[in-house]
């Protein structure tokens, strides 16, 4: 298996943790990065290279099975086991076990000794208290206690707790991120864009409790006849010509109406829910992911761990001050599949003005119940096409917002889901530098010339520990056949002496009074050295555990 640029510098950034630090790291991959090859990956490291023994925790039966079977695919070899109920497996003795969370968190003894557990999904951690995974994981840590726990997810926040990383939590720093827009523009997610309905829903009067909108008030506030009548209507209409349609409800009750309403206007359409029985709702999923339905409703079912890439309609029907719940209900939609141009975001819930843009979610913390804040999104009164609040003209039906509206001056956005996009530049010249940071740890320094006396900087942190000098080396490899540097002089050796892939481009993105790069267009590679390995092996005295 050939993994991507951003899948091995993220196994690179556990490796380096677990190595050089004593506490745990976790991952951040967008849903549909292909953040379920590091798991298998991770597992056949640890048996194959060091003799270790791992098990992977997952809080759904469907990301157990896509976890074994990547496993079984890439690793015919990899003595692994299944623990799961629903399944029917209880494989107990293998060096590798996929489980449910839900079927051992008592049996940590039972299991016996592990060297490295990987949580996928692993916001849904709680931070405290004595849910499963922490009644699981303390008692595993007493079975071992060198035992070292990485983590997986999407999403590394919990609504009204902030991140999930801290240094009293199961997890403790994050090793290595990767974000949606460098994944959509780097081609590896497709593009997304986002509609408001032509009738806005008032949220106003929802209460809160534990930082989200009361069920039964969402549920008696979204099912409204006139409402789903309405939303209903549009979203046949909008997705006339497009693949596969998936809806997310408030409840039972409103998920049935929509589908009656969708069946009404001539369509065929399907409805799975939490407590279905389980082999009517697996018969319903499959049948869509083979494309034989091109309508479905569901209700708390497939946020995690369902996985049908030619989904390209998503319509949120359930309004949510989630961000972490919000970012998975878009996400059904980031894969890309041949013949998919975008991903069309139906919002009846005024979850995109709610939260913004997807790329630039940001956990809330523990501030109580208040009122959300207003993210920088505005509403189309032509098309209701739903772009950032700088947008000067709509991309989608080329409305011009008066001038008084706006706040400041910007390019078009193509959609509000998605950040202010960034700006695109030539690059005439590349030239490196060794930067001496006093008290830290030097850095090489490229400077790109974009114009007349007009530079752009980064600094890559080749000789840094951790994320930076994983993140380092990932962006090296990108460009060169040449041998990891040992030092910064002999990275500039290193540039003189190597064939090195031409930087024709950067895009860059303002951080605040700073200019950030965050993509490269990168010419062809040439090589005149013999290469060197894909992947990076660690010998035996760097062996993490």
């Amino acid at each position: 298996m050939k993994l991507r640029y951003y899948q091995q510098a993220a196994l690179d950034g556990v490796y380096n943790h677990l190595r050089v630090k004593d506490n745990n790291p976790c991952v951040v991959i967008p849903t549909g990065g292909g953040k379920g090859f590091l798991a298998p990956t991770i597992c056949n490291d640890v048996v194959t290279h060091w003799g270790g023994r791992v098990l992977v925790l997952a809080h759904v039966k469907e990301l157990i099975q896509q976890l074994a079977e990547t496993a079984y695919q890439e690793f015919p070899d990899l003595d692994y086991g299944i623990y799961h109920a629903g399944l029917k497996k209880r494989d107990m003795d293998n060096a590798v076990i996929f489980a449910g969370i839900q079927s051992v968190y008592q049996k940590a003894c039972q299991l016996g000794k592990f060297d490295i557990i990987v949580v996928d999904e692993c916001h849904t951690i709680p931070p405290e208290g004595e849910g499963r995974y922490q009644t699981f994981l303390n008692d595993a840590h007493t079975v071992n206690p060198n035992l070292r726990i990485v983590g997986l997810t999407a999403t590394p926040y919990r609504m009204g707790t902030g991140t999930i990383c801290g240094p009293d939590n199961m997890l403790n720093e994050i090793c290595y991120e990767v974000g949606v827009k460098e994944l959509i523009e780097n081609g590896y997610l497709c593009n997304i864009r986002a509609k408001s309905g032509n009738e806005n829903v008032d949220t106003s009067r929802l209460h809160i409790r534990g930082g989200e909108f009361i069920a039964k008030e969402v549920a008696t506030l979204m099912d409204q006849d006139h409402l789903v009548k309405g939303a209903c209507r549009e979203i046949v209409a909008l997705s006339k010509d497009r693949k596969a349609v998936l809806m997310f409800a408030t409840s039972v009750e409103h998920g049935r109406h929509i589908q009656d309403e969708i069946i009404g206007l001539g369509e065929q359409c399907e409805f799975v829910y939490g407590d279905m029985v389980t082999g009517a709702r697996d018969h319903i999923i499959k049948k869509y992911k083979n494309r034989e339905i091109k309508y479905l409703v569901n209700v708390n079912v497939l946020t995690t761990g369902f996985d049908a890439p030619h989904i390209d309609t998503i319509a949120m029907l359930r309004p949510t001050l989630s961000p972490g719940l919000y970012y998975q209900m878009l996400g059904r939609g980031f894969r890309i599949c041949q013949g998919k141009k975008d991903c069309l975001i139906l919002d009846y819930a005024n979850n995109v003005k709610t939260h913004g843009p997807v790329d630039e979610l940001k956990p809330k913390g523990r501030k109580g119940d208040g009122e959300p804040g207003e993210a920088p999104v505005r509403e189309c009164p032509d098309c209701h096409e739903l772009v950032h609040a700088s947008v000067m003209i709509c991309t989608e039906c080329g409305y011009e917002f008066p001038e008084r509206e706006l706040k400041h001056e910007s390019k078009a956005d193509t959609t509000a889901v998605i950040s202010q996009p960034p700006e695109r530049f030539d690059v005439e010249k590349v030239s490196f530098f060794h930067h001496q940071k006093k008290g830290g740890i030097d850095s090489l320094r490229v400077e790109y010339q974009i114009g007349f006396n007009d530079y752009v900087n980064e600094w890559i942190c080749l000789m840094h520990p951790g994320f930076a000098g994983s993140k380092a080396a990932a962006w090296w490899k990108l460009r060169t056949q040449a041998p990891m540097p040992t030092s910064i002089e002999h990275a500039l050796e290193l540039v003189d002496q190597y064939e090195f892939r031409d930087t024709e481009s950067i895009t860059t993105k303002k951080d605040g009074k700073f200019t950030k790069i965050i993509t490269h267009g990168l010419g062809s590679f040439v090589s005149n050295t013999e290469p060197i390995a894909a992947n990076m092996e660690l010998s035996e005295a760097e062996i993490p555990f």
